[in-house]
C-alpha cells in the first residue's frame, strides 16, 4: 500500500477512505465482542470475518447500494454492515432475538438476509448463493434492469458444483454476476494446496468464459479497483468476472473449531503482522487522512455502538414459542 494518495487515483475522496476504515473498525469491534460473548456463555456461536474485512468493505463500497443485490456468505459481516445492517441487526442475531431482521432468531448467525437492503438470504449448506446470484442476474436481465448481483463464498467453496453451474450458466448467458471468492488459505482445516490442483482459484474463470482476478485481499483499495472493473462490465452487459481476493482468517474456522492441530501459532501471528485494520490505518496516516486522536476518537465512537448493541439485544425478548413454524408453511 506504499504509493501515495492512490486512493485518489480511483475517485475516492478522503472523507469515503475514512468512511471505509470506519466499517472496517466497526467489523472487526463487533466480531471480537461476539467472542468475548460467546466465551461467556452468553451466545452460543461465532463465525468470524477477522482478517476479511478490507476484501469485504473494499468490494461493497466498489456497487450500487441502491441497485444491486449482495449475496453473502456466513463471514461477511463488513459487506452487510455496509449495505445497510446496522450492530443492532447483527447481535440480535447473534443472541437469536425474535427481532432478529435474518430470521427471527431461527437460523445460526452468520445465515444474512435483509430484504429493505437487498441482502438476499443465505442457506446453510455452503455455495448454494451462487446459483441464487446468477437466478437474480438473469431475472434483472430478463426485466431490463441497472443491477449487478455480487457473490461471495470461501476458497473451499470454488471445488463445490453450485459454484460450477453457476459460473457457467452466468458465462453462456453474459449475466451481471459478480463471483468473489474470500480465499482466506483454509477449508476448516484443509489448506489450499490439498484443495486445488491450480494455483489460483481465479484461473478457474477462463473455462467458463469470463476474465479472472486475484488481488491482496488485505488491501480495500485493490480489492475496490476489482470490484468497480467488475461490476462496470456487468453493467456494460459484457457479462460476469470472478474476483479472487487472498487474506488470512486470522481466528479459528468458528468459535467450536480449535485450529491448533491444523496449523502454526507462527503462521498465524505471521498472518497477524499484515492485518488490514493495522495496515490500511499507517496508510491512512500516511497520507495526512488519520492520526492517533482521530483513530481514538473513532474507536470509542464504535465501542459505544457495539455496548449499545450487545445491551440492547441481550435485554430484547426471544420469539414465543408458538412462533416456531411460522413462515414454515403457508398460512
Amino acid at each position: 500500500m506504499a504509493k501515495k494518495n492512490r486512493h485518489k487515483d480511483l475517485g475516492l475522496s478522503d472523507e469515503k477512505v475514512l468512511e471505509m476504515y470506519e466499517m472496517m473498525l466497526l467489523s472487526r469491534r463487533i466480531d471480537e465482542r461476539m467472542w468475548l460473548l460467546n466465551r461467556a456463555g452468553k451466545i452460543p456461536f461465532v463465525i468470524s470475518c477477522q482478517g476479511q474485512e478490507a476484501a469485504q468493505i473494499g468490494a461493497a463500497y466498489a456497487l450500487d447500494k441502491e441497485k444491486d443485490y449482495v449475496l453473502p456468505y456466513y463471514r461477511d459481516m463488513g459487506v452487510v454492515l455496509t449495505f445497510g445492517m446496522t450492530a443492532r441487526d447483527l447481535m440480535l442475531s447473534a443472541f437469536a432475538k425474535a427481532e432478529d431482521p435474518n430470521s427471527g432468531g431461527r437460523q445460526m448467525p452468520g445465515h444474512f438476509g435483509q430484504k429493505k437492503n437487498r441482502i438476499v438470504t443465505g442457506s446453510s449448506p455452503v455455495t448454494t448463493q451462487v446459483p441464487h446470484a446468477v437466478g437474480i442476474a438473469l431475472a434483472g436481465k430478463m426485466e431490463g434492469k441497472d443491477l449487478v448481483t455480487f457473490v461471495t463464498f470461501g476458497e473451499g467453496s470454488s471445488n463445490q458444483g453450485d459454484f460450477h453451474e453457476g459460473a457457467n450458466f452466468a458465462g453462456v448467458h453474459k449475466l451481471p454476476v459478480i463471483f468473489m471468492c474470500e480465499n482466506n488459505k483454509y477449508a476448516i482445516s484443509i489448506p489450499i494446496e490439498k484443495q486445488l490442483a491450480c494455483e489460483k482459484v481465479s484461473d478457474r474463470a477462463i473455462g467458463y468464459g469470463m476474465p479472472g482476478v486475484t488481488v491482496d485481499g488485505n488491501d480495500p483499495l485493490e480489492v475496490y479497483k476489482a470490484v468497480k472493473e467488475a461490476a462496470d462490465r456487468g453493467r456494460r452487459g459484457e457479462g460476469p468476472s470472478l474476483v479472487e481476493t487472498v487474506s488470512y482468517r486470522l481466528t479459528p474456522h468458528s468459535s467450536d473449531d480449535d485450529d491448533r492441530p491444523y496449523r502454526s501459532r507462527e503462521e498465524v501471528e505471521e498472518a497477524k503482522s499484515k492485518d488490514s485494520i493495522i495496515t490500511f490505518a499507517a496508510y491512512l496516516k500516511e497520507n495526512g487522512i488519520l492520526n492517533d486522536e482521530k483513530e481514538k476518537e473513532m474507536n470509542d465512537r464504535i465501542m459505544a455502538i457495539v455496548n449499545d448493541a450487545t445491551d440492547y439485544a441481550e435485554n430484547a425478548p426471544y420469539a414465543d414459542p408458538e412462533h416456531a413454524l411460522k413462515y414454515v408453511y403457508a398460512e
